[in-house]
């Protein structure tokens, strides 16, 4: 079975593709639902769940069909594509799921590649506190210098560095990509990406805690159009925010 199933004509090719990594907070998932949202992205295609915690759902605005668990949002005339899961990976499939990400990704025609999750606020360092945003660059990227992730270079985001061991298993599990404290797949994701890789990537962190993380992810998605020059002339949240974020609100009348 195909991992990408396309729901409409879209190409991904030249588009960069965001990629949000279920995480701490899951601020990654409720920024990437603002760039869709403010960027009126439509749905374009479905992935294969095997890998993922079944989950489905209703959709945005009452448009007819589900919600699966991981997919494809994008528009012919914005030059970004977003891929919002909404489930994690299955502890048996972890892998597997990660390595289908990126073969999609690396025939997918993107010019570049943002990853974008959340880390343990509760493990920074006293620096680290400076900022709420740090960045990650694989080794055997293509030079960000040039190309749609250019400006990440000159903006004042600090590279992220782990105050846990990296090296806390095998040797085998060793890589040059720090520990990521309730990072969830992101550095597997990254430590995964192959020398020969040839898509400009790059990763964004935020410290965050569990909580009402609206605000995080309005930071995190401002960040994201500053890093990839995007014009978002409102910031919109999604109808679902409204009645399904944090569950239906209690009969107040249990309080008497």
């Amino acid at each position: 079975m195909a991992f990408y199933h396309p729901t409409t004509a879209f190409s991904t090719k030249g588009k960069v593709l965001v990629v949000p990594v279920v995480s701490v907070a899951n601020v990654a998932q409720l920024a990437a639902d603002l760039l869709i949202a403010s960027l009126s992205l439509d749905r374009v295609g479905i992935f294969d769940p095997r890998n993922l915690v079944p989950v489905v759902g209703a959709r945005e605005e009452g448009l007819p069909g589900v919600t699966t668990p991981l997919e494809l949002f994008g528009r012919d005339n914005v030059n970004i594509a977003v891929i919002q899961q909404r489930s994690p990976a299955l502890k048996s499939s972890k892998q597997d799921f990660v390595d289908s990400l990126l073969e999609f990704i690396r025939t997918s025609g993107a010019s570049a590649v943002l990853i974008i999750g959340g880390v343990d606020m509760s493990n920074r360092t006293d620096p680290q506190m400076l900022t709420p945003t740090c960045q990650i660059i694989p080794p055997g990227t293509p030079a960000l210098t040039s190309g749609p992730l250019a400006a990440l270079t000159a903006l004042p985001i600090p590279v992220y560095t782990s105050p846990i061991s990296q090296f806390l298993h095998s040797d085998e599990e060793k890589t040059a990509i720090p520990f990521i404290p309730g990072g969830g797949l992101s550095r597997r994701i990254l430590s995964s990406i192959p020398d020969t890789w040839q898509i400009p990537t790059a990763c964004l962190l935020q410290y965050v805690m569990e909580g009402d993380n609206r605000e995080d992810a309005q930071l995190m998605a401002a960040v994201v159009s500053k890093v990839l020059q995007i014009e978002v002339p409102r910031w919109k949240q999604p109808s679902s925010w409204n009645h399904g974020l944090f569950g239906t609100p209690h009969d107040q009348t249990l309080y008497g």
